[in-house]
């Protein structure tokens, strides 16, 4: 299998991984947080939602069962062959052009944060261009302090354990990010590039791309409900 990696991106375990370093298999057992929530208390009832980066589905299911239309897209076929009830799109996000448009966009897992600024910037320009006139994109961040408080685990009840175990940089302002998955039967890592971006920086960014932070859906400011300049 010549899966072709992204630079600086790998991981470890077993079944298929993805450019970006994910498990597919990994990801079938990570349960989703209160992002589904999150989503579905500002977006309109029965919206059409384009889901960038969906992976297994974990949170396009249930977006899917609280009424959402969802368009689901990834740039792996593996990932996308667990989703169900969705309409799915094989394609990396910055060059996806679907000439549709959609009343929510979802930009979730931290993909912001991209090491790459033109990867970036193409996400965002992929965003603002499948906006319908009264959309609006939604994005999640990392939280304030993930690449300081480090290393840090968190225990699942459901018995598994995440750890970030460190995060170094590798010059030009990104990071090298290196995950471990424990589970009883299995382990999995993740090797990944991050941008550290602060709020001023974020919105810098938002407005190179031609949007502007609506409001901060949470307190820690890690969901940013975002829309077109102007």
């Amino acid at each position: 299998m010549g899966i072709q990696m992204r630079d600086g991106y790998e991981g470890t375990g077993a079944g298929a991984i993805t450019p970006d370093g994910c498990a597919v298999e990994l990801y079938t057992r990570l349960p989703v947080g209160d992002e589904p929530e999150v989503i579905a208390g500002v977006a309109p009832a029965g919206a059409r939602i384009l889901e960038l980066g969906c992976g297994v589905g974990r949170m396009t299911h249930p977006l899917i069962e609280r009424g959402f239309t969802v368009t689901a897209v990834d740039e792996s076929a593996e990932m996308l062959e667990r989703v169900r009830g969705a309409r799915t799109i094989h394609a990396s996000i910055e060059e996806l052009d679907l000439d549709e448009k959609f009343d929510v966009v979802l930009l979730a897992s931290f993909l912001v944060h991209t090491g790459d600024p033109e990867v970036r910037r193409g996400m965002l320009a992929t965003c603002l261009r499948h906006l319908a006139d009264d959309g609006f994109v939604l994005i999640q961040r990392e939280g304030e302090d993930y690449h300081t408080n480090v290393p840090r685990e968190r225990v699942d009840p459901r018995g598994f354990t995440i750890r970030i175990a460190s995060t170094e940089p590798v010059g030009d302002g990104v990071n090298s990010v290196f995950a471990e998955y424990f589970f009883p039967d299995g382990e999995w890592t993740q090797t990944f590039r991050s941008r550290p971006m602060t709020k001023e920086q974020f919105e810098e960014a938002l407005a190179e791309a031609g949007l502007t932070v609506d409001r901060y859906l949470t307190e820690d400011r890690i969901w940013v409900k975002a829309v077109p300049v102007g």
